[in-house]
């Protein structure tokens, strides 16, 4: 009867160390190839002042090279056009916006928040200094696409979203 408890625990042990282990891998890969995306949402009008609404969401992005330009892509869900503020300065995108919190009636309970409201700034590097004066951003389908033509000099520049 002890051999077999004994057996049990390090079998239980085995399973618990492969399961740290595999949390431990899945953070490192969010950590190394999401931390940039990991975005925190400040409260404002907007958003909601309630603790239970998380701080910090995702915000995924992309960027293409092609050999004129730079495409970046991000996946901005539930937030509207006119909420958007895009910057260039030298080879840095900065994207600030306000995500704003949409209820379907009022006095209703949460049971699950996973999605951060409030306003954001998400800065990405560019490999590249790009021309402000010709780039272009729409929004289409909750993907904010923003395409920055390459060039020499620095550039300051606002870019409305069509």
């Amino acid at each position: 009867m002890l051999d077999s408890l004994k057996e049990a625990g390090k079998s239980i042990g085995r399973e618990l160390n492969r399961a740290w282990e595999s949390l431990s891998d899945g953070w490192r890969e969010l950590l190394s190839r999401c931390s940039n995306a990991l975005v925190h949402f400040e409260r404002n009008e907007y958003g909601n002042k309630n603790d239970a609404f998380p701080h910090w969401g995702l915000m995924n992005a992309e960027i293409e090279e092609t050999s004129s330009d730079f495409v970046v892509r991000m996946e901005m869900p539930g937030i509207g056009k006119e909420n958007f503020s895009i910057r260039i300065i030298g080879n840095t995108l900065f994207i600030r916006g306000d995500k704003r919190i949409v209820r379907e009636s009022e006095g209703s309970t949460y049971h699950l928040i996973e999605r951060a409201y409030g306003s954001f700034e998400r800065s990405i590097s560019l490999p590249k200094n790009v021309d402000s004066e010709k780039s272009q951003a729409s929004y289409v389908d909750g993907v904010l696409s923003i395409r920055l033509p390459k060039a020499v000099s620095e550039t300051v520049r606002n870019i409305p979203v069509e």
